[in-house]
């Protein structure tokens, strides 16, 4: 790498190594790569699994799945909100207080309908 920058110090070469012969060049470390250990078994179902779960197309049509579950989730709820008696009648529900409402008025009606 050249450097002409002449405020950066250099280092010296490093010592020789002692086994080597004189007037030998010394050899640079060969560089260390982390080596995956030889699978002689077929993965198991949960790594394969795994595996197939970490790559990007499997997360962003996972991310889509979701958002389409979550609309069709917020849809009912809203025709389900929509179906029920309220004062005021556009009054916000909570989906909790939303299913407690539905749950009084299916009440409601099955005892006018026993009535």
């Amino acid at each position: 790498m050249l450097n002409s920058d002449p405020g950066t110090p250099r280092l010296p070469p490093p010592p020789p190594d002692p086994g080597a012969a004189p007037g030998s060049l010394p050899e640079a470390p060969a560089p260390q790569i982390p080596e995956e250990p030889a699978r002689k078994e077929p993965l198991s179902r949960e790594e394969r699994r795994r595996r197939r779960r970490a790559t990007a197309k499997y997360r962003s049509a996972h991310a889509t799945r979701e958002r389409v579950r979550v609309e069709a989730f917020n849809v009912a709820f809203a025709e389900l909100r929509r179906l029920l008696p309220t004062l005021p009648p556009d009054k916000k529900l909570s989906k909790i207080e939303i299913l407690r409402l539905a749950i009084c008025y299916i009440s409601y009606l099955n005892h006018v309908l026993d009535v």
